[in-house]
């Protein structure tokens, strides 16, 4: 398309991004309640560490295993009603977690909490690779992810102020409300094609889609069954797939458990630790923009997609498990908050290449490729809370940074050796390439 019609092109896309923005923000501002009201519930309960961790491990868990069915709903129905039939419903559920009185109760309305939440990211990565040219898929990746960080490093004031003032349970009561504010926001706004939407203009639809040799603007094929007999078996899934466990694994150390080993690692006050996890928190939102930016301009500079996505991935964890393990070294508690947050940083800049290859390897399967990796990688997400409360419990705090350094350089070397962002994860290897949508490229 040439520079002038680009120029005069409509903006729609941006607007939907926003939208989506805001919904990412939401998910992470409603799982990160229980971590920062933890320490309260414990102490109101009598929970020890053990059992916080499988309170947190239960809404992974449920998290991980409806990744799936989440994004196969937003390919089979469209992520307009999916996904606000989805947030509504763990809204609903995020209220009921105020209203919990033991153990089992809270695991099970977390793990309810987990099944909402679960077709979150699946349905938006359908809702942009229908919506996104392959040239800033990257970009909105990291931009989006950014957003879900905001809300988690948000979090901690709001939720102290309403600790403070109304208690901690209504801090699941209004971030519930909030929710389903944007669900009847989302049907109202968004369109599952962007040439169905009134503020997509002709010129923008065909940067989104594309032409062909003919001038013509390129057609979404008919959706089509899941090539589960090719997606199953493919080295290159399973290679993605393990990458992300590596990376979920670490980043529940700070979405679950950071303001508790705060507060019985480093012996701060449970208002200081809150205050504090704001600084990892807070990188994590910039390196999800700059990993995404990154991806995408060198994709641009080389052309090259496994160089682009491959060269920000390797870098973000092997410079993420450098600074983890500082922060194990570190006797001084502010000293430690510090390598914490550059370690979110970089762990944060593998997202945009992250979820960007499921859009570059899968097409229009995106919602359900990007489900299975987040699936996979969510079963380390579940594992990693319930791992460090018992090595909480007995001592060994720092231990599970050396954990979560030695998956990271294991994640680097899959990046590098494995994963190839530039092979079809729906098509037979060697076979001749199927025909993805326009929208895909």
């Amino acid at each position: 398309m040439p520079e002038a019609e680009r120029k005069s092109s409509s903006y729609g896309r941006w607007y939907i991004l926003g939208v989506i923005c805001l919904m990412y923000l939401i998910t992470y501002l409603d799982r990160v309640i229980i971590s920062n009201t933890a320490p309260e519930i414990r102490t109101e309960f009598g929970f020890d560490q053990k059992t916080m961790g499988w309170i947190f491990g239960s809404f992974v868990l449920a998290y991980a295993l409806f990744q799936v069915p989440g994004g196969w709903l937003s390919e089979r129905f469209g992520p307009r009603a999916v996904l606000a039939g989805l947030v509504a419903y763990w809204s609903l559920m995020t209220a009921a977690v105020g209203l919990a009185g033991s153990a089992p109760a809270f695991m099970i309305l977390m793990f309810l909490l987990g099944v909402g939440e679960a077709g979150a990211f699946p349905g938006a990565t359908r809702a942009m690779q229908m919506w996104f040219p392959r040239r800033e898929r990257g970009f909105a990746q990291g931009f989006t992810h950014s957003a879900s960080r905001f809300g988690a490093a948000i979090a901690p004031p709001i939720i102290t102020a309403i600790i403070l003032t109304l208690g901690w349970r209504w801090a699941f009561y209004i971030c519930g409300a909030i929710g389903a504010l944007w669900a009847l926001a989302w049907y109202a706004f968004y369109r599952n094609m962007p040439e169905h939407h009134a503020m997509v203009n002709r010129t923008e639809l065909e940067y989104i889609r594309g032409l062909d040799d003919k001038g013509r603007l390129n057609q979404v094929a008919p959706r089509k069954k899941v090539p589960w007999s090719t997606l199953l078996p493919s080295s290159n899934m399973w290679a993605i797939m393990c990458a992300y466990f590596t990376y979920v694994y670490c980043l529940y150390i700070f979405l679950a458990w950071l303001p508790s080993y705060l507060v019985g690692a480093r012996h701060l006050t449970p208002e200081v630790a809150r205050s504090l996890t704001i600084l990892p928190l807070s990188a994590m939102v910039i390196g999800n923009t700059v990993g995404g930016l990154a991806t995408d301009w060198l994709l641009h500079k080389t052309g090259r997609t496994r160089f682009a996505r491959r060269s920000v991935a390797i870098t973000g964890m092997l410079c993420c498990a450098g600074f983890i393990l500082l922060a194990a070294l570190m006797e001084d508690a502010y000293a430690a908050v510090y390598c914490l947050t550059g370690a979110a940083f970089f762990l944060e800049c593998t997202i945009g290449p992250s979820w960007a290859v499921p859009m570059d390897t899968a097409g229009e399967y995106s919602g359900t490729v990007s489900g299975m990796m987040n699936m996979f990688g969510n079963f380390g997400g579940a594992l990693s809370p319930v791992v460090f409360g018992y090595l909480a419990d007995a001592g060994y705090w720092h231990a599970q940074f050396v954990v979560a350094a030695i998956l990271l350089i294991l994640g680097a070397s899959i990046w590098a050796f494995w994963l190839d962002p530039e092979r079809s994860v729906v098509e037979r290897h060697g076979a001749p390439p199927v025909a993805l949508p326009a929208a895909a490229e």
